[in-house]
């Protein structure tokens, strides 16, 4: 009897054991099961290859392809090159000094220009007297021809509501770092009206790049926009379906208009990044700039006033917003300075 009672006893043992075991083995499958449920679940969120964090995170990987000599004087040599943006063949024109070389390479702007209607502008005429006056200061200068502008493939995208642009300015950045004659840590930028927000982006991306510079610059906090608005009457809308104009369209349907509130909008302006730059920025605004609003330059050093990102505004009374004239010279030579301050 005791032999069977004992029998019966270690069975009931082993019998809750393995209920144990089993109801915790259904239990952790079953939390196991959720946790893969809610990895499926997460999706990328729409569009988020324009904000900030995710163009962080992408690679810029470009070199310079043959240089072509276009013209040469006293003071440096103009090339024709391309490099590669997005897997697109972009164009520029590079100027480099002559003389001496730096033992660590020369300092570098890269040259961002405005808005110009994609089938009108021209590598060598648009800003050729902006490139020449900062080419004959001792950078090397690499305008490009933002894709879709001269003989650049892709299409326009637009700067606003797009990150091409800022594409193709730090894959330039990165053709000339691995080139031998750049010093790769001394490399600004430098850009004019649409370029504006361009540039600041693009230094809100990687903020290591040591300056930048804009002159009469458009839309930073996105809410200026609304505020200022910009009369461009250059300006010439796309006349087909494009690709630009159906993802715009598909963004704002998404997300509707800027709403500093929201989780991709507050993700997608500069203005939230701007306490990581490390470099320097110049803004520079004629007050008689009938295309954009002198008020952009300000609100935006009002915003750099509480960071310590290194700035300065410079306001010229005349000028418009080419700086036509005597300004044109002024801010020139003001840029020059703080681009040997920040640069060589």
């Amino acid at each position: 009897m005791k032999k069977i009672i004992l029998s019966l006893g270690i069975l009931l043992a082993v019998g809750i054991i393995l209920f144990i075991l089993i109801n915790n083995a259904k239990s952790n499958t079953s939390a196991f099961d959720k946790q893969e449920q809610a990895i499926a679940s997460v999706t990328p969120m729409p569009f988020e290859e324009l904000t900030i964090p995710a163009l962080r995170r992408r690679n810029y990987s470009s070199e310079l392809g043959e240089l072509t000599t276009v013209s040469s004087n006293s003071e440096y040599t103009s090339y024709s090159t391309n490099y590669t943006s997005d897997g697109l063949k972009i164009n520029g024109q590079l100027t480099i000094p002559k003389g001496d070389r730096p033992i660590s390479g020369w300092g570098a702007i890269v040259f961002v220009h405005g808005y110009i209607p994609p089938s009108t502008y021209q590598t060598f005429q648009n800003y050729s007297s902006y490139v020449d006056y900062l080419a004959r200061h001792g950078f090397v200068v690499f305008k490009i021809d933002l894709r879709g502008h001269g003989e650049s493939e892709g299409e326009p995208g637009g700067a606003y509501y797009s990150a091409d642009y800022i594409i193709d300015v730090l894959s330039a950045r990165t053709a000339l770092q691995r080139t031998d004659f750049v010093d790769p840590e001394k490399i600004g930028l430098w850009g004019h009206s649409m370029a504006g927000n361009v540039v600041l982006r693009s230094m809100a991306v990687m903020p290591e790049i040591p300056a930048g510079v804009i002159w009469g610059g458009a839309v930073f906090t996105y809410d200026d926009w609304k505020k200022y608005g910009i009369d461009d009457g250059s300006y010439q809308p796309p006349t087909d379906a494009t690709n630009r104009q159906r993802r715009r369209q598909q963004l704002l349907e998404k997300y509707g208009q800027f709403d500093k509130e929201s989780p991709f909008w507050s993700k997608f302006a500069a203005t939230n990044y701007i306490n990581d730059i490390k470099g320097a920025i110049q803004l520079a605004h004629a007050i008689d700039d009938n295309v954009v609003n002198i008020g952009y330059s300000r609100d935006l050093n009002t915003l750099l006033d509480s960071t310590p990102v290194v700035h300065e505004l410079k306001e010229y009374p005349s000028g418009g917003h080419n700086f036509t004239g005597e300004t044109f010279n002024q801010a020139m030579q003001s840029s020059v300075d703080f681009f040997s301050q920040t640069l060589k």
